[in-house]
């Protein structure tokens, strides 16, 4: 489940420039579409409409539930080959088997992956490699929430870990394939990273780089929104680097996709059910909420575009720390020392 809670935390420890404007907050919830001809109510298989995506191989993190294994399936009927990077290899191929039975034509295959673990990370992409497959989209979907203080086998903060620094070896490790396939097929390779507008509720400094792992100043809510802020953040620095590296064929994008119910929000369930007491009317259903990551992934709309933020399958506005060029900066150098000291 990917949402935008408030925090209990003291107005000091935190930072909420909420920037959405009434309308948006009004299409969300009335499913009025935007610009783009989509919206709130869209769903996954609604965007991906006429879509064919039969020449591409789709990389899709946390496709073993939820909305990455709503994508997993909607890609798969648009006649994409999926792989799904999953912990629990247990949980997705019962999602093969689903998607094989509507889509018996599916190509599905499945890869373990422990986003939390940088030497998981560098198996996952050595046994893709060795597939030899093109790829034209890597969607870093999956990811943790709220939970209670741990450092991860690499002593990184569980849910910067998962969140965010896995995801980036991860880029950084098939990026290179990406290029090579966006050159030799002349399809344009894109990547695209799931944050939420948790982002705007973070630590004060945005990223605690000095304090990421200190237990005495963790509070599980604003270290989610610091993850989602750095997923962010990495497309937006990656977006800017293809650009200066000349590389046009290769996007970086993140988005919202909205408030659903998922087994994300099992370390806080009680906070989850308050939360959606109080926002019942901005709830998506699973299929909504895989819209945007798909629309993001696969639509003509997005051809060429870069750096960008979504939300309801539109172009959307992150906080000022979302589009802190120098925090991003300073966001890349970091997880560079994070993943080879690993």
């Amino acid at each position: 489940m990917q949402v935008s809670p408030p925090t209990a935390a003291s107005p000091r420890h935190c930072k909420m420039a909420i920037e959405q404007t009434p309308m948006g907050y009004f299409r969300e919830a009335t499913g009025i579409p935007g610009p783009s001809g989509f919206g709130s109510a869209s769903t996954a298989e609604q965007v991906t409409d006429g879509i064919d995506a039969s020449l591409l191989t789709v990389i899709i993190t946390g496709g073993s539930s939820g909305i990455g294994a709503e994508a997993a399936r909607v890609m798969a009927l648009r006649g994409a080959h999926v792989i799904i990077g999953a912990r629990n290899t247990e949980a997705a191929s019962e999602v093969k088997q689903s998607i094989l039975q509507s889509t018996p034509s599916a190509r599905i295959d499945i890869i373990q992956i422990e986003l939390s673990s940088l030497k998981s990370v560098r198996a996952f992409a050595e046994k893709f490699l060795a597939m030899d497959l093109p790829l034209n989209i890597l969607t870093n979907n999956a990811g943790v929430m709220y939970c209670p203080f741990q450092l991860s086998e690499d002593g990184i903060e569980m849910q910067f870990a998962t969140n965010h620094v896995g995801h980036f070896l991860l880029t950084k490790l098939l990026l290179d394939k990406m290029k090579s396939t966006a050159e030799r097929t002349g399809i344009e390779s894109r990547i695209v990273n799931l944050s939420s507008e948790a982002h705007m509720t973070t630590y004060r400094t945005g990223i605690r780089f000095d304090k990421l792992n200190d237990k005495d100043f963790y509070n599980d809510k604003l270290a989610y929104g610091q993850s989602k802020l750095a997923n962010i953040l990495h497309a937006n620095e990656l977006a800017r680097r293809l650009k200066e590296e000349g590389v046009l064929n290769v996007t970086a994008n993140s988005l919202h996709p909205g408030l659903i119910r998922t087994n994300l929000a099992r370390h806080s369930t009680a906070f989850v059910g308050a939360l959606q007491t109080a926002t019942c009317v901005l709830w998506k259903t699973i299929p909504q909420g895989a819209a945007t990551s798909c629309y993001v992934a696969l639509h003509p709309n997005i051809k060429g575009v870069s750096g960008k933020y979504f939300a309801d399958c539109n172009e959307s506005k992150t906080t000022s720390n979302g589009r802190d060029e120098l925090l991003g900066r300073r966001l890349w150098d970091f997880s560079e020392k994070l993943v080879k000291s690993a």
